[in-house]
């Protein structure tokens, strides 16, 4: 039996309805007003985008408001919490966020909206849509070799081309940021990419981007880290990029790194990389003191590759790839 909440919904979400509802639709991304996203069930093909106008922010913001008051979720993104997570009818898996800490681009300066809509189910749930057979072999998807040539430029083209883990080290004004944004450029430009900053620095190419801010200086509300690795886990990124790393963050950009994504990439004040994986590992104790650090760090050299830059005067280079 509908409720008149359920009513209300539908109603609302019938612009949104077109595009999530197809069987042969997995999910669908908004990463800023007017544009939609769609990715396809068991198809190795990129994101299509789609402009609708009736997606505007206003509509946008409308219905999370819409879902949060039916689902009872607190949702107040200027001085609570931003986020909301519900169950749509049908069993779609809706997650959404709005307000400062997220921001596409310029028209964001106030704030800007996200959120993704996971289908309720693929239209062929049994084991063989997922290759599993009585005598066949597992189906080997990405298989890694993890190899790490002699020579320092292919060591960096390995690690972005196998998806490796790559932390940026350096000291202030050694071109960390900026070096990064160039091997962004080496990155699928059909990849979905999520970026975790303090402030908007990193440029990204991709079309298919989000970019979640949590302002050390001038957070308002309760959007914190630990409510950001749930976040980005559920908006499918194809690329994390990890701002800095701080005492604030590092215990939750070392869980994000273990979520399984490839190509998470992040940065950090240190000389040398010996010196970038004990920094990280200390950054992570100072929150989380439970942690060995000892193995901590054989553990972050075993997943973690570390590219080195160095300053001298106008000169900057890169002094080692490990």
């Amino acid at each position: 039996m509908l409720t008149m909440s359920n009513i209300v919904l539908e109603s609302l979400l019938k612009p949104l309805a077109e595009f999530y509802t197809p069987s042969f639709v997995e999910e669908i991304a908004i990463n800023h007003a007017g544009e939609v996203w769609l990715r396809l069930h068991g198809a190795r093909v990129p994101w299509v985008s789609y402009q609708a106008e009736v997606l505007s922010k206003q509509y946008l913001v409308d219905l999370i408001h819409t879902v949060a008051n039916i689902y009872e979720r607190p949702f107040d993104p200027i001085h609570g919490i931003p986020v909301v997570y519900a169950t749509l009818p049908g069993n779609h898996r809706f997650t959404a966020i709005a307000g400062p800490n997220v921001q596409y681009d310029e028209r964001d300066v106030t704030g800007g909206v996200a959120l993704n809509i996971r289908g309720g189910g693929a239209p062929d749930t049994s084991f063989e849509n997922y290759h599993l057979k009585r005598g066949h072999k597992l189906l080997q998807i990405k298989p890694r070799e993890h190899t790490r040539p002699d020579d320092a430029y292919d060591r960096l083209m390995s690690a972005i081309n196998d998806g490796s883990p790559i932390i940026i080290s350096g000291a202030t004004a050694t071109g960390k940021t900026t070096f990064l944004n160039h091997m962004l450029t080496l990155i699928d430009k059909n990849s979905r990419v999520i970026t975790v900053e303090d402030a908007r620095e990193i440029r990204v190419p991709q079309q298919n981007r989000v970019h979640f801010v949590l302002s050390r200086t001038e957070q308002s509300n309760d959007f914190n880290y630990a409510r950001l690795l749930d976040l980005v886990v559920r908006m499918t990124p194809d690329v994390i990029i990890g701002g800095e790393i701080s005492t604030d963050n590092a215990s939750i950009l070392w869980q994000m790194l273990g979520t399984g994504h490839d190509h998470f990439y992040t940065t950090i004040h240190a000389e040398n990389a010996d010196a970038a994986y004990a920094a990280f590992a200390d950054r992570i104790l100072y929150t989380q003191p439970a942690y060995n650090r000892t193995d901590l760090i054989a553990e972050m050299r075993k997943k973690i590759r570390v590219v080195q830059l160095s300053r001298d005067g106008s000169l900057r280079a890169v002094t080692a790839v490990v």
